[in-house]
């Protein structure tokens, strides 16, 4: 049997009712069809245990110096989530954390993993640098775009 014919325009209409209502995720489920269209993730809604490295967009001359920002979302080197689930700071349960405060990373050393879907997702540091805010703890929900660590 082939699947259902998709009217691709339901995409678009999707898409407006994302941006219209300021939502991060959106899900469609019309009989045996399911769609999900979630702004801004670069994981697809189904998808095997992947290793991710995400860039936040670099500072730019206007900014103040890190020293200066009392409030670590602004930080040029904050690391959002790129998904909604569950936060596991270290491999497995008992196991010694990816990174703490101090620690010195290389970019695409992993940093923890986001639990979305019972996917198992390995979420890798997007620069090099000094680990100097953790702001989740482990097991902890996230949301799209909250503040996980920041690397300066």
């Amino acid at each position: 049997m082939s699947p259902p014919k998709l009217d691709e325009s339901i995409f678009d209409k999707l898409a407006e009712i994302l941006k219209k209502h300021n939502l991060a995720e959106i899900e469609y489920k019309y009989g045996e069809m399911k769609i999900r269209l979630s702004k801004g993730s670069i994981f697809p809604a189904q998808t095997l245990p992947s290793e991710q490295i995400l860039t936040p967009p670099s500072r730019t001359l206007s900014e103040p110096p890190p020293s200066e920002i009392s409030n670590f979302s602004e930080h040029p080197g904050a690391f959002k989530s790129p998904m909604v689930g569950t936060c596991y700071l270290a491999p497995e349960a008992g196991a010694k954390n990816f990174v703490a405060i101090g620690d010195i990373v290389q970019a695409g050393q992993p940093i923890l993993i986001i639990e979305a879907m019972k996917v198992m997702n390995l979420i890798k540091a997007h620069k090099s640098g000094k680990i100097v805010h953790v702001a989740i703890s482990n097991s902890e929900p996230v949301e799209f775009g909250q503040l996980l660590v920041v690397i300066e």
